[in-house]
């Protein structure tokens, strides 16, 4: 069953954040995935509900409010649980196998549900991301369908690669595409008789 294709665009720009007065450089880049049988109208709610993550994205376990009202500017969520690209290569070098929960809080930033689009920062954690924002944005595609992007840029991540972060949010995309699609589909059945 084809239900997800995963586009990917690879530029790493290096960016120069001209608000920083350190003027850091940092990492930019893409990533979008197609649902075939969904109307952006029907994916929008799913992503709208900003303390709802854990029930599209891979391995995330959980998602917390801490502060606000999901959905609304200023609402801050807890996310928990979740893999990266690095653990893997953390734990070959580590001569501890010590078990370390990856967390991040984050903030949504905006959101505009005339053109389905919203932004959110990383404003704590543990895995290094300083100076994250991310956009995320459904729109209909000519075939009928929507597509999900999300735009993210962050600092230079210590022990990552600009590759190991386009993985991280592509796949993640990917599973949570395939993930929304099943699920509307399911609903779709049900609610027909």
């Amino acid at each position: 069953m084809e239900t997800a294709a995963y586009h990917h665009h690879d530029h790493h720009r290096q960016v120069v954040d001209h608000h920083d007065q350190q003027h850091q450089k940092k990492w930019e880049g893409e990533a979008s995935t197609e649902l075939k049988t969904c109307k952006p109208q029907q994916v929008w709610p799913l992503l709208e509900d900003f303390f709802g993550l854990n029930k599209w994205f891979p391995t995330l376990s959980i998602c917390l409010p801490v502060e606000g009202l999901s959905g609304q500017p200023g609402c801050v969520r807890y996310c928990a649980g979740f893999k990266t690209p690095v653990d893997d290569r953390n734990n070959k070098t580590s001569s501890k196998k010590e078990i370390r929960v990856n967390w991040t809080k984050q903030k949504l930033l905006s959101t505009d549900r005339t053109r389905m689009v919203f932004s959110y920062s990383i404003v704590d954690g543990n895995v290094g991301f300083h100076s994250y924002v991310s956009t995320v944005k459904v729109a209909p595609t000519e075939e009928g369908g929507c597509s999900i992007k999300w735009w993210y840029e962050v600092e230079p991540v210590e022990g990552w690669k600009p590759q190991d972060l386009d993985g991280f949010i592509g796949k993640g995309l990917q599973v949570m595409a395939t993930r929304m699609e099943e699920a509307l589909q399911a609903y779709v059945e049900v609610t027909k008789s």
